[in-house]
């Protein structure tokens, strides 16, 4: 590159200053944004906002009977919605008729250890009943009654190690029997378990459902 004649190179290298200084300036702005979209977008992916549905009087059902899953229900423990996995889905009615939807039995599970870190201001003493889906039928089912599969290779909505649950001891066992795992009631499904298992489906949380 060729340079001006001394006599010119001042008013030469200040128009170049001034060149970057503008495209800093017009540059700005765009980086700015960019940075903060990518702060927004990780903070909705690790903060879900899932508070209780309330119960609908209109809607005919009991106070503490089960409910359809509505389709805008997050999940709060992992934030996925229970709807488009109808098969998994469990829910939770606490004294007063609110719910509380999960995507899988697992979920339910793991809410149940810690309610209050899930849903600010309410415990496991304020629950009133609790549901799980049956496996063979697709019915809604008491959670503290249903049998449980552990250990077979049916995956969850995300993918990972999961509790197909069933109304009968019978049910379970044919379904052990052809995909594998162990029975288990609702008691025997320990902290180290659900642990176990959360840890397997944090690996594929991205995923997206089947």
């Amino acid at each position: 590159m060729m340079l001006p004649r001394p006599a010119l190179r001042p008013l030469y290298f200040a128009g170049l200053a001034g060149l970057v200084l503008l495209g800093g300036l017009l540059l700005a702005p765009w980086r700015s944004q960019s940075s903060d979209d990518a702060v927004l977008v990780a903070t909705d992916e690790v903060c879900v906002v899932a508070p209780p549905v309330p119960h609908d009087p209109k809607s005919g059902l009991g106070l503490h009977a089960p409910r359809p899953v509505p389709a805008d229900a997050r999940c709060p423990v992992c934030g996925m919605y229970p709807a488009r996995s109808p098969e998994w889905a469990a829910q939770v009615i606490f004294d007063n008729g609110d719910t509380q939807f999960f995507d899988s039995p697992l979920s339910l599970f793991t809410y149940l250890r810690d309610v209050g870190r899930y849903t600010a201001g309410r415990r496991a003493s304020d629950i009133a009943a609790s549901f799980v889906t049956d496996t063979s039928s697709g019915a809604w089912i008491s959670a503290p009654d249903a049998v449980y599969v552990s250990g077979s290779n049916a995956v969850g909505p995300m993918r990972a190690g999961n509790f197909p649950a069933f109304a009968s001891v019978a049910a379970a066992q044919g379904f052990a029997s052809s995909r594998g795992g162990v029975l288990l009631s609702a008691g025997q499904i320990s902290p180290q378990l659900l642990q176990n298992l959360n840890g397997e489906r944090r690996h594929v949380h991205a995923e997206p459902p089947r």
